[in-house]
């Protein structure tokens, strides 16, 4: 008997030697590290890695409310509109009634768990296509149920609008400047459409003065005396993504559309300034 154990230890050893060992094998492979652009650091980032989002800094916000765009979804938390899989961030619109809207999607952010004044704030996306789609990677001002829209101010990283595919916009709204007087610019692809890849969008936010980025190209900046009103962006900022669906702007779904339509966020980091 005592042979036949030694036997068995014997090719337990074996095999586990082959394996790499019992705790390499559940070892998980060490992250990769997070690029820094010249001159920041990072300071606080979801790769949204795993199976669920993170609620240590994101709330779901489910509702039918439009916020004045006459939109048509309805934001839900289900796994049919809100996931994270296959490391990516899934925002999913479909056509269906529910909550009295014809549509449903998903909206989230990190007010109250998340809110930062300036730094580097960018995200890897791919956006969704087709008429009346609305994908956004925006912010707005913390202070929002004090002061309300848009003296909070509110700053739009990207936004696409389905009948504009080669187009994404990034744009400033607060007291004088604010729908469709907001102070924005367009970043054209030369080619294609921004729904074909994953592009990074970004903006940096300093002591009066935002730049906005798409793939590293520099291609708007605001500063106090170049909006048309007061300047109202000198304090915590929180971060919203959300993919709606039709609206004053955009337009809305027709016989085009095609659903459902999925807005991909391979991650979202913000970094501080280092020096």
């Amino acid at each position: 008997m005592r042979k036949r154990w030694m036997a068995l230890a014997a090719v337990l050893a074996a095999v586990l030697a082959f394996s790499g060992g019992a705790g390499q094998a559940q070892t998980p492979a060490p992250a990769q590290p997070i690029p820094v652009p010249a001159g920041w650091a990072i300071d606080w980032h979801d790769e949204f890695e795993g199976t669920a989002l993170d609620r240590g800094k994101w709330v779901p916000e489910p509702g039918g409310q439009d916020n004045g765009n006459n939109e048509k979804q309805f934001y839900t938390e289900r796994p049919e509109n809100l996931r994270v899989a296959g490391g990516m961030l899934v925002l999913e619109a479909h056509r269906e009634a529910y909550g009295g809207k014809e549509f449903t999607s998903a909206r989230i952010k990190t007010a109250g768990l998340q809110e930062r004044t300036y730094g580097r704030y960018e995200a890897r996306i791919k956006i969704p296509r087709s008429q009346g789609i609305w994908p956004a990677f925006w912010m707005l001002g913390a202070d929002i149920r004090t002061v309300g829209w848009p003296r909070c101010g509110e700053i739009d990283i990207m936004e696409n609008i389905g009948k504009e595919p080669g187009i994404v916009h990034g744009t400033l709204h607060g007291p004088g400047y604010s729908g469709e007087h907001a102070f924005g610019a367009p970043s054209k692809l030369g080619s294609g459409a921004y729904a074909d890849d994953f592009h990074v969008y970004a903006v940096e936010w300093e002591p009066r003065q935002i730049r906005w980025y798409r793939d590293g190209i520099l291609y708007h900046t605001a500063t106090p005396d170049k909006v048309k009103g007061e300047w109202v962006f000198e304090h915590p900022f929180y971060v919203i993504l959300n993919l709606a669906v039709g609206g004053y702007w955009p337009g809305y779904p027709d016989q085009t559309t095609v659903l459902p339509q999925r807005m991909l966020v391979d991650w979202v980091r913000v970094y501080k300034r280092s020096n």
